[in-house]
């Protein structure tokens, strides 16, 4: 069987092609390392040297913590491409030790409003998302959409992707009227009904849906909606 390089290999099994197509989560640890290591050498290819590497050092702790001429008797395997594995590796452990900046505590709805304040002043409708922790600590706060709200263009697949891969406890969702009204609409309400039952479903809790007007606001909560 002739050697064939990953570039002729068809485009659905190729490591970089599927981790864009599926996400890193779908492919092995020889792929990801072969993405990392970018090219093969001489007749073998990424996938074969990261095989290689494996079966050398067994774990990624003892391709992590490996000195630089443990590598020697790896044919393929020069100061580019370990050099390429050391910064991965790196970027990996720094990432965990990162801190993680704390944010402020939502215990009302006005303080809601006070952290998404400036929406007052957008002239498009724009629909956020706060992620919650277990004390309603704020992890992160995102736009979803922009533009004319309606139940069908806010899906709650994309309302709580975040949520759920951020492992958020709970929600609260907020948007703005550019009419400086914040009177919930009728498709505000059916939106926000929709939005809690999937989270009733899922288990992350919506906590709130505070609508932003002109110097003003409105919690679903408060007016009985949640």
């Amino acid at each position: 069987m002739s050697y064939k390089s990953i570039k002729q290999w068809p485009e659905g099994e190729r490591p970089r092609e599927r981790l864009l197509k599926y996400g890193p989560d779908k492919l092995s640890t020889a792929q990801l390392l072969a993405i990392i290591l970018r090219t093969g050498s001489g007749k073998k290819s990424a996938i074969d040297l990261a095989m290689e590497i494996l079966n050398q050092f067994r774990t990624l702790k003892n391709i992590e913590s490996a000195k630089v001429v443990e590598f020697s008797s790896i044919k393929g395997m020069g100061d580019a491409k370990i050099a390429q594995l050391k910064a991965a590796f790196e970027i990996g452990r720094r990432l965990i030790e990162e801190p993680r900046k704390k944010g402020p505590v939502f215990s009302s709805a006005e303080e809601v409003y006070k952290y998404f304040y400036r929406l007052k002043d957008v002239q498009k409708e724009e629909f956020h998302c706060a992620l919650l922790d277990a004390k309603n600590r704020l992890l992160r706060a995102f736009r979803i959409t922009e533009g004319t709200l309606t139940n069908s263009l806010i899906h709650p697949r994309e309302a709580f992707k975040d949520a759920i891969r951020e492992s958020a406890v709970s929600v609260i969702f907020v948007h703005n009227h550019p009419s400086g009204d914040p009177t919930p609409s009728k498709e505000d309400i059916l939106m926000t009904e929709r939005l809690v039952k999937t989270g009733e479903i899922i288990g992350i809790k919506v906590l709130d849906h505070v609508i932003i007007g002109e110097n003003h606001y409105v919690s679903l909560k408060e007016k009985g909606y949640i």
